[in-house]
């Protein structure tokens, strides 16, 4: 008798046991299944964040390329007027035109999704490996736009500039600007003179070389903004975690 007690005993405790592991097992996969749960709902608001961001982005870029791309297509003309008749050159407005060929933009996108992605340490967090490669690739071209940016702008402010300065009268340039000055210069300057100096030609190759290479990175970025915005998908409103 003693001997079934404690084979019921054994049976009851082990039954006890295995209650007790199947209790275990199917909190811990409820619990697993709540946090994927959670990083999936996050994953979405991560994607909804940076989709937001990158189509913002995309119109800010559109606008820059379509600026610097008309700064060089005024460049190239202000090229093709250097060698022609002085009567011709005093004919035309190159107030304007220099003018023009000044209006050069700055692309600064914004990052503060992508920047808050990365200082969290929530990158992790996407699932989709080929949007993290592009991520990572946005920010090297980026880099890559603004060296050219820098090397544009350090063109123009220290050689370009100080040239117009000795041999043009920039109040009258500066008068389709800002100041826009009502009168032109009372002083005695002649104009057409830059159109035959080798100098100014080979200023202006030199920064339209630059412009076009700043161009081309803009356009980089703008393709990577492309796939950006397409691998994130139809992304859902953002959810409450």
């Amino acid at each position: 008798m003693e001997k079934n007690k404690t084979t019921q005993y054994l049976k009851y405790a082990l039954g006890e046991i295995v209650l007790v592991v199947i209790g275990i097992l199917i909190a811990l996969q409820i619990n697993t299944w709540n946090e994927e749960r959670i990083a999936k709902l996050e994953e979405q608001n991560i994607l909804a964040n940076l989709k937001s961001e990158f189509q913002q982005n995309k119109k800010e870029l559109a606008g820059a390329i379509k600026m610097n791309e008309q700064c060089l297509k005024t460049g190239r003309y202000i090229m093709g007027l250097i060698g022609e008749d002085p009567t011709e050159i005093a004919s035309i407005n190159t107030d304007s035109i220099l003018f023009m060929g000044f209006e050069y933009a700055r692309f600064t996108p914004s990052e503060n999704a992508l920047s808050d992605l990365l200082q969290s340490g929530r990158l992790n967090l996407i699932r989709k490996e080929h949007l993290k490669n592009l991520l990572y690739q946005w920010s090297r071209a980026v880099k890559g736009a603004e060296d050219q940016f820098s090397g544009l702008d350090n063109k123009i402010e220290e050689d370009l500039v100080p040239y117009l300065t000795k041999n043009y009268a920039l109040k009258d340039v500066d008068s389709y600007g800002r100041l826009g000055w009502k009168s032109k210069s009372r002083l005695p300057i002649d104009k057409t003179k830059i159109f035959s100096d080798i100098e100014y030609e080979n200023l202006m190759d030199d920064m339209l070389y630059r412009l076009s290479g700043y161009i081309l990175e803009l356009n980089k970025i703008d393709r990577i903004f492309e796939a950006i915005i397409n691998e994130t998908g139809q992304i859902p409103e953002k959810k409450s975690l």
